[in-house]
Protein backbone atom coordinates (compact mmCIF):
# COMPACT_ATOMS: atom_id res chain seq x y z
CA UNK A 1 0.00 0.00 0.00
CA UNK A 2 1.13 3.61 -1.36
CA UNK A 3 1.12 6.02 2.03
CA UNK A 4 0.75 9.53 1.48
CA UNK A 5 4.01 10.06 3.74
CA UNK A 6 7.90 10.62 3.94
CA UNK A 7 10.60 8.04 4.39
CA UNK A 8 13.35 9.51 5.18
CA UNK A 9 17.12 7.22 5.67
CA UNK A 10 20.01 8.47 7.43
CA UNK A 11 23.76 7.34 6.41
CA UNK A 12 26.14 5.72 8.43
CA UNK A 13 28.30 3.64 6.33
CA UNK A 14 28.10 0.06 6.80
CA UNK A 15 25.89 0.72 9.44
CA UNK A 16 23.47 1.23 7.42
CA UNK A 17 22.52 -2.16 7.23
CA UNK A 18 20.22 -1.71 10.00
CA UNK A 19 18.44 0.47 7.23
CA UNK A 20 17.95 -2.68 5.19
CA UNK A 21 16.60 -4.43 8.03
CA UNK A 22 13.63 -2.07 8.28
CA UNK A 23 13.43 -1.66 4.61
CA UNK A 24 12.74 -5.37 3.57
CA UNK A 25 10.10 -5.61 6.72
CA UNK A 26 8.17 -2.73 4.49
CA UNK A 27 8.71 -4.94 1.36
CA UNK A 28 7.17 -7.83 3.34
CA UNK A 29 4.20 -6.04 4.52
CA UNK A 30 3.84 -3.67 0.93
CA UNK A 31 4.35 -0.78 2.53
CA UNK A 32 5.44 2.29 0.17
CA UNK A 33 5.92 5.84 0.10
CA UNK A 34 5.17 8.77 -1.89
CA UNK A 35 8.24 10.36 -0.98
CA UNK A 36 11.84 9.40 -0.16
CA UNK A 37 14.62 10.49 0.93
CA UNK A 38 17.77 8.27 0.94
CA UNK A 39 20.93 9.76 2.40
CA UNK A 40 24.77 7.81 1.71
CA UNK A 41 24.19 4.74 2.70
CA UNK A 42 20.57 5.23 2.95
CA UNK A 43 20.44 6.41 -0.57
CA UNK A 44 21.95 2.99 -1.74
CA UNK A 45 19.68 0.50 0.38
CA UNK A 46 17.17 2.92 -0.64
CA UNK A 47 17.61 1.58 -4.20
CA UNK A 48 17.14 -2.02 -3.47
CA UNK A 49 13.84 -1.08 -1.53
CA UNK A 50 12.26 0.66 -4.81
CA UNK A 51 13.13 -2.04 -6.89
CA UNK A 52 11.72 -4.51 -4.40
CA UNK A 53 14.31 -7.03 -3.94
CA UNK A 54 13.94 -8.31 -0.79
CA UNK A 55 17.60 -9.28 0.73
CA UNK A 56 19.79 -7.30 -1.38
CA UNK A 57 20.94 -4.63 -0.05
CA UNK A 58 22.13 -6.88 2.92
CA UNK A 59 23.64 -8.96 0.64
CA UNK A 60 25.39 -6.07 -1.10
CA UNK A 61 27.44 -5.68 2.40
CA UNK A 62 27.90 -8.69 3.22
CA UNK A 63 29.31 -10.79 -0.09
CA UNK A 64 31.98 -9.18 -0.92
CA UNK A 65 34.17 -8.05 2.08
CA UNK A 66 36.96 -10.26 1.20
CA UNK A 67 37.55 -8.57 -2.14
CA UNK A 68 39.95 -5.78 -2.42
CA UNK A 69 37.89 -4.70 -5.32
CA UNK A 70 34.50 -3.75 -3.12
CA UNK A 71 35.68 -1.38 0.09
CA UNK A 72 39.60 -1.66 1.19
CA UNK A 73 43.06 0.59 1.01
CA UNK A 74 44.04 -1.26 -1.98
CA UNK A 75 41.26 0.19 -3.62
CA UNK A 76 41.30 3.36 -2.47
CA UNK A 77 44.83 3.65 -3.12
CA UNK A 78 44.25 2.08 -7.26
CA UNK A 79 41.21 4.23 -7.91
CA UNK A 80 40.94 7.21 -5.24
CA UNK A 81 37.50 5.60 -3.96
CA UNK A 82 37.11 3.29 -0.72
CA UNK A 83 34.24 1.48 -2.30
CA UNK A 84 35.49 0.83 -5.82
CA UNK A 85 33.06 2.60 -8.03
CA UNK A 86 33.71 0.26 -11.33
CA UNK A 87 32.75 -2.93 -8.54
CA UNK A 88 29.77 -1.07 -6.77
CA UNK A 89 28.07 1.04 -9.32
CA UNK A 90 28.72 -1.48 -12.78
CA UNK A 91 29.77 -5.15 -11.50
CA UNK A 92 27.68 -5.84 -8.68
CA UNK A 93 24.48 -4.13 -10.51
CA UNK A 94 24.66 -5.72 -13.63
CA UNK A 95 26.40 -9.05 -13.12
CA UNK A 96 26.98 -10.17 -9.49
CA UNK A 97 23.46 -9.11 -8.07
CA UNK A 98 21.46 -7.95 -11.05
CA UNK A 99 19.86 -4.95 -10.41
CA UNK A 100 16.05 -5.12 -11.54
CA UNK A 101 15.79 -1.56 -13.18
CA UNK A 102 12.90 -1.90 -14.47
CA UNK A 103 11.12 -2.85 -11.40
CA UNK A 104 12.48 0.31 -9.77
CA UNK A 105 10.93 2.85 -12.69
CA UNK A 106 7.52 1.50 -11.79
CA UNK A 107 8.05 2.56 -8.16
CA UNK A 108 5.16 4.83 -7.57
CA UNK A 109 5.87 7.41 -5.12
CA UNK A 110 9.46 9.42 -6.01
CA UNK A 111 12.39 8.33 -4.67
CA UNK A 112 15.55 11.05 -4.20
CA UNK A 113 19.31 10.82 -3.45
CA UNK A 114 20.83 13.26 -0.97
CA UNK A 115 24.04 14.87 -2.43
CA UNK A 116 26.33 18.04 -1.20
CA UNK A 117 27.35 20.39 -3.67
CA UNK A 118 30.75 21.14 -2.71
CA UNK A 119 31.23 24.30 -4.46
CA UNK A 120 27.69 25.78 -2.63
CA UNK A 121 27.98 23.38 0.62
CA UNK A 122 24.39 23.36 -0.26
CA UNK A 123 22.40 20.24 0.01
CA UNK A 124 20.56 19.02 -3.41
CA UNK A 125 17.82 16.28 -4.34
CA UNK A 126 18.37 14.49 -7.04
CA UNK A 127 15.14 12.43 -8.11
CA UNK A 128 16.14 9.18 -9.02
CA UNK A 129 14.36 8.12 -12.37
CA UNK A 130 16.23 5.80 -14.18
CA UNK A 131 18.44 4.16 -12.41
CA UNK A 132 20.78 3.11 -15.05
CA UNK A 133 22.44 7.13 -15.12
CA UNK A 134 20.65 8.23 -12.06
CA UNK A 135 22.95 5.37 -10.17
CA UNK A 136 25.41 8.24 -10.36
CA UNK A 137 23.62 10.45 -8.10
CA UNK A 138 23.68 7.60 -5.30
CA UNK A 139 26.89 7.18 -6.11
CA UNK A 140 27.48 10.76 -5.00
CA UNK A 141 25.41 10.74 -1.92
CA UNK A 142 27.52 7.63 -0.63
CA UNK A 143 30.96 9.39 -1.46
CA UNK A 144 32.28 10.08 1.94
CA UNK A 145 34.75 12.95 2.15
CA UNK A 146 38.66 12.22 2.21
CA UNK A 147 38.30 8.39 0.78
CA UNK A 148 36.17 9.35 -2.33
CA UNK A 149 37.05 11.26 -5.61
CA UNK A 150 34.38 14.49 -6.29
CA UNK A 151 31.62 12.99 -8.64
CA UNK A 152 30.50 14.94 -11.54
CA UNK A 153 27.17 15.22 -12.66
CA UNK A 154 25.63 17.76 -15.09
CA UNK A 155 28.79 20.00 -14.59
CA UNK A 156 28.55 20.23 -11.09
CA UNK A 157 30.55 18.22 -8.06
CA UNK A 158 29.56 16.07 -5.20
CA UNK A 159 30.11 14.47 -2.21
CA UNK A 160 28.43 12.49 0.66
CA UNK A 161 24.70 14.33 1.14
CA UNK A 162 25.34 13.71 5.27
CA UNK A 163 27.70 16.35 4.60
CA UNK A 164 25.19 18.70 4.32
CA UNK A 165 21.91 17.40 5.57
CA UNK A 166 22.09 14.30 7.22
CA UNK A 167 18.48 13.35 8.21
CA UNK A 168 16.56 15.38 5.95
CA UNK A 169 13.54 15.56 8.10
CA UNK A 170 12.83 19.35 7.76
CA UNK A 171 13.14 18.69 3.35
CA UNK A 172 10.48 16.38 3.59
CA UNK A 173 8.01 18.16 5.28
CA UNK A 174 8.50 21.59 3.97
CA UNK A 175 7.58 19.44 0.38
CA UNK A 176 4.52 18.85 2.18
CA UNK A 177 4.91 15.46 3.61
CA UNK A 178 2.84 15.69 7.30
CA UNK A 179 3.72 12.36 8.43
CA UNK A 180 6.87 10.94 7.59
CA UNK A 181 8.69 7.76 8.83
CA UNK A 182 12.20 8.35 9.92
CA UNK A 183 15.06 5.63 10.25
CA UNK A 184 18.08 6.81 12.02
CA UNK A 185 21.37 4.27 12.14
CA UNK A 186 22.68 6.36 15.48
CA UNK A 187 21.05 4.69 18.71
CA UNK A 188 18.52 6.55 21.10
CA UNK A 189 20.32 9.40 23.29
CA UNK A 190 23.27 9.67 20.63
CA UNK A 191 25.38 13.32 20.07
CA UNK A 192 27.46 13.92 17.13
CA UNK A 193 30.76 15.03 18.58
CA UNK A 194 33.50 17.69 16.73
CA UNK A 195 35.14 15.73 13.94
CA UNK A 196 38.87 14.86 14.81
CA UNK A 197 40.00 15.35 10.63
CA UNK A 198 39.21 19.02 10.23
CA UNK A 199 43.08 19.49 9.53
CA UNK A 200 42.85 16.90 6.52
CA UNK A 201 39.71 18.16 5.20
CA UNK A 202 41.16 21.84 5.45
CA UNK A 203 43.89 20.25 3.18
CA UNK A 204 42.14 17.74 0.82
CA UNK A 205 39.14 20.93 0.39
CA UNK A 206 41.12 24.17 0.01
CA UNK A 207 39.65 24.72 -3.34
CA UNK A 208 35.83 24.02 -2.08
CA UNK A 209 36.30 26.11 1.78
CA UNK A 210 32.28 25.27 2.10
CA UNK A 211 33.31 21.76 2.68
CA UNK A 212 35.59 22.62 5.88
CA UNK A 213 32.65 25.14 7.21
CA UNK A 214 30.27 22.07 6.88
CA UNK A 215 32.21 19.83 8.19
CA UNK A 216 33.46 22.18 11.40
CA UNK A 217 30.12 22.92 12.23
CA UNK A 218 28.70 19.17 11.68
CA UNK A 219 28.19 17.94 15.01
CA UNK A 220 26.15 21.21 16.19
CA UNK A 221 23.73 21.04 12.80
CA UNK A 222 23.66 17.71 13.28
CA UNK A 223 22.85 17.93 16.91
CA UNK A 224 20.09 20.82 16.09
CA UNK A 225 18.45 18.17 13.63
CA UNK A 226 17.94 16.08 16.85
CA UNK A 227 15.97 18.33 18.64
CA UNK A 228 14.32 19.42 15.25
CA UNK A 229 13.37 15.70 14.79
CA UNK A 230 11.97 15.19 18.60
CA UNK A 231 9.84 18.03 18.31
CA UNK A 232 8.34 16.91 14.88
CA UNK A 233 7.68 13.47 16.93
CA UNK A 234 5.70 15.46 19.45
CA UNK A 235 3.69 17.20 17.09
CA UNK A 236 3.00 14.24 14.85
CA UNK A 237 5.05 14.71 12.05
CA UNK A 238 7.49 12.00 12.56
CA UNK A 239 7.91 8.65 13.84
CA UNK A 240 11.48 7.33 14.17
CA UNK A 241 13.12 3.86 14.16
CA UNK A 242 16.40 3.52 15.82
CA UNK A 243 18.64 1.30 17.19
CA UNK A 244 17.66 1.43 21.15
CA UNK A 245 22.14 0.83 21.69
CA UNK A 246 25.49 1.25 20.05
CA UNK A 247 25.90 -1.25 17.44
CA UNK A 248 29.21 -1.13 18.04
CA UNK A 249 29.93 -1.62 14.25
CA UNK A 250 32.12 1.15 12.58
CA UNK A 251 31.79 2.81 9.42
CA UNK A 252 33.80 0.63 7.61
CA UNK A 253 33.00 -2.87 9.40
CA UNK A 254 34.36 -6.07 7.69
CA UNK A 255 32.69 -8.75 10.66
CA UNK A 256 29.87 -10.24 8.69
CA UNK A 257 28.50 -11.82 11.68
CA UNK A 258 28.27 -8.44 13.50
CA UNK A 259 26.59 -7.31 10.05
CA UNK A 260 24.37 -9.66 9.44
CA UNK A 261 23.44 -9.55 13.37
CA UNK A 262 22.54 -5.61 12.99
CA UNK A 263 20.43 -6.28 9.76
CA UNK A 264 18.18 -8.51 11.71
CA UNK A 265 18.21 -5.92 14.80
CA UNK A 266 16.71 -3.58 12.18
CA UNK A 267 14.13 -5.83 10.90
CA UNK A 268 12.94 -6.81 14.29
CA UNK A 269 12.83 -3.18 15.58
CA UNK A 270 10.36 -2.32 12.51
CA UNK A 271 8.63 -5.31 13.49
CA UNK A 272 8.44 -4.70 16.83
CA UNK A 273 6.28 -1.27 16.43
CA UNK A 274 4.43 -1.90 13.12
CA UNK A 275 1.61 -1.88 14.55
CA UNK A 276 2.18 1.77 16.61
CA UNK A 277 3.38 2.70 13.45
CA UNK A 278 0.09 1.80 11.36
CA UNK A 279 -1.63 3.84 13.83
CA UNK A 280 0.62 6.60 13.25
CA UNK A 281 0.02 5.91 9.11
CA UNK A 282 -3.33 5.50 9.24
CA UNK A 283 -4.18 8.05 11.92
CA UNK A 284 -6.55 11.05 10.83
CA UNK A 285 -4.86 14.06 8.97
CA UNK A 286 -3.12 16.91 10.99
Amino acid sequence: MLYNAGLVLEGGGMRGVYTAGVLDFFLDKEIEFASCYGVSAGAAHLCSYISKQRGRALHVNIDYLEDKNYCSPYSLLTTGDLFNVKMCYDTIPNKLLPYDYEEAEQYPGKAYAVVTNIETGEPEYLRLRDMHKDLQAVRASCSLPLVSRNVPINGKLYLDGGISDAVPIQKSILKGNRKNIVVLTKEIGYRRKPSSQLGLIKMRYARYPKIYELMKNRHITYNQMLDYLDAQVENGQAFVIRPKKASGIGRIEKNRDKLVALYETGYEDAQECYEQMMTYLNGNEM
